[in-house]
């Protein structure tokens, strides 16, 4: 997969083009870019997708607090490139890009820029000024330009419509199984290893504070799960609490994201670490003390190995 930032010196053959967000690539996106790939080789063409350096609600919104999301652009970039696609093209996304009206950016990026001979989108997407842009727009457009366009239908799961939204609520509620289903891949987070207060040493189960490496990346709900832990190139199991530590912190509104690694020797600060969700093991819990902790936390790595060992 050939990467392009911009739209500079693209020299694309006969290129089969679909755009969007692609908010964790999952297995929604995953259809429509199956399905764009399979159609470029049969028109003997490239494969294209067009996306953003930035989700555009983070340049529109006034309000950022609450937004995140399941990809961080390396992330997506890397989850493009499994697919086979042969070219990404990502454009930075401002104030202008989203004043253009819907049948400009065919004009102005698709046809003059990219010379899109045909054109994929999927069932839902709308682009281009106040989202105006739709199938029926476009279909407009692509007639008066002469490429190709069609439309994709929804991908459904046992659990409904597979989209980015419902994703990011199951995470937010505490199910990384249905994430997962939905997303085709076990929801990850990385981030780097900061000191904390050594208390989970004390009582026999060390855990390492992780800070997140992109502070608009996703957070499950609170609560403690099994997880698996990418250190360098080795994976070990381990459980993971994310919330206030309410037995140990005074201040509810302090929330952290720790993981205890099991089987695990060695020094962390300040290494970079991945932790894959498999599933949800309880609710935080404040317990009357550190002793009764520990007895939970026993049962906790447990019934994590246990469901580890499974997967």
């Amino acid at each position: 997969m050939i990467v392009h930032s911009g739209l500079e010196k693209l020299n694309l053959n006969n290129p089969v083009v679909t755009l969007g967000i692609f908010d964790g690539v999952h297995k929604g996106h995953r259809a429509l870019l199956d399905y764009l790939i399979g159609c470029a080789r049969e028109r003997q063409g490239e494969s294209v997708v067009v996306t953003f350096n930035t989700h555009p609600r983070l340049i529109l919104a006034e309000n950022k607090r609450g937004i995140s999301f399941l990809s961080t652009p390396d992330e997506k970039k890397r989850l493009f490139a499994e697919t086979g696609l042969d070219h990404l093209i990502i454009l930075r996304f401002d104030r202008s890009l989203a004043e253009m009206e819907a049948c400009d950016f065919v004009e102005k990026v698709l046809v003059k820029k990219i010379g899109t001979k045909h054109l994929i989108i999927g069932y839902d997407h709308h682009f281009g000024k106040s989202r105006q842009g739709d199938f029926n727009s476009v279909s407009e457009c692509a007639e008066k330009f002469g490429f190709g366009v069609e439309q994709i239908t929804r991908v459904n799961s046992e659990n409904g419509i597979v989209s980015s939204t419902v994703i990011r609520e199951a995470l937010l509620d505490g199910n990384p199984r249905i994430a997962a289903k939905m997303l085709g891949y076990d929801y990850s987070l990385s981030g780097t290893i900061v000191r904390g207060k050594r208390i989970g040493r004390d009582i026999g189960f060390p855990t390492a504070n992780i800070k997140p490496a992109d502070k608009y990346k996703l957070v499950p709900g609170n609560g403690v799960y099994a997880v698996k832990v990418a250190i360098d190139d080795h994976t070990f199991m381990g459980m993971l609490s994310i919330g206030s530590n309410p037995t140990v912190n005074k201040i509810p509104d302090i929330r952290s994201i720790e993981v205890n690694i099991f089987d695990f020797e060695g020094d962390l600060y300040d290494r970079e670490i991945r932790v894959f969700f498999i599933e949800r093991l309880r609710d935080e819990i404040r317990f009357d003390n550190l002793a009764k902790l520990a007895e939970q936390m026993k049962i906790d790595r447990l019934v994590a190995v246990r469901i580890l060992s499974a997967t």
